[in-house]
């Protein structure tokens, strides 16, 4: 009966400790389950950052870098950046396979490798293209426009300052991202022009802005690889004044563009 009696005990503690155990595992999976939805919005996040960056930067042969660093930055935040990070980047190999934008199942396999690699806490490094430059103009000049805008919104002196200048920095960007998606040749002083023009009609804060971020892209570019000497800042400046003088940006308009643009 003492023996029995023992067992009866001893199979009671074991109960015990396996429903304690049973418990810390619900309360850490509720946990985790807790955080996996901002987890996965942050991955998100990464994974679009990562290919804005690659479309911006426009560097042959750097698509697994990108691939590969949005993957690795969205695994870091957790099981759900790592989950939104897969679920995006087989998506995005999927959608591809259906269109144009893909280039066969080996690069396929190639993208989905860079993918795992950095899903895995591998170096996005060890796909980095010689000579992508690792500070980007473009995001000098966006940081540029908050700055201006901050600025306008604190020391404005007239009610519609604010405004026009915000809408003068869109026309400005506007005017940048349809130049880089067009990608035709000569066409830079164009669109130059023609965000100058489209910002200084909106008033003085959008001619004021156009001309601060005009300055800022020409001294940006002077200090990075994007500009090509002094000949061809002056004559990006020189666009800028037309435009923002009110004069018609198709006197820089290549032949053969698009009309769209």
């Amino acid at each position: 009966m003492l023996g029995d009696g023992r067992v009866v005990r001893s199979s009671a503690i074991m109960k015990l400790i396996l429903a304690v155990l049973v418990l810390v595992f619900l309360v850490e999976t509720q946990a985790q389950w807790h955080r996996f939805p901002g987890q996965a919005a942050g991955g998100a996040k990464d994974m679009w950052r990562a290919y804005r960056d690659m479309r911006q930067a426009n560097w042959k042969n750097s698509d697994k870098y990108f691939h590969a660093r949005g993957n690795y930055d969205a695994a870091k935040r957790g099981p759900g950046g790592r989950w939104a990070a897969k679920v995006i980047s087989d998506a995005r190999e999927a959608v591809q396979g259906f269109g144009n934008s893909g280039r066969g199942r080996a690069d396929s396999a190639a993208d989905q490798a860079a993918n795992r690699w950095g899903r895995n806490g591998g170096d996005p490094n060890r796909y980095r293209p010689k000579g992508l430059p690792k500070n980007s103009a473009i995001m000098k000049l966006i940081l540029a426009v908050l700055v201006l805008v901050l600025l306008v919104e604190t020391q404005a002196q007239w009610h519609r300052f604010p405004g026009q200048a915000a809408g003068g920095a869109k026309d400005m960007w506007r005017a940048y991202r349809d130049m880089r998606q067009a990608n035709w040749k000569n066409s830079d002083k164009y669109f130059h022009a023609r965000g100058n023009y489209d910002a200084a009609k909106r008033g003085p804060g959008g001619r004021w802005a156009a001309k601060v971020i005009s300055d800022a892209r020409e001294a940006v570019q002077g200090f990075g690889n994007s500009g090509r000497g002094r000949a061809d800042s002056a004559a990006d400046q020189a666009a800028n004044r037309w435009g923002r003088n009110g004069g018609d940006p198709n006197r820089y308009r290549p032949k053969g563009l698009p009309k769209k643009y």
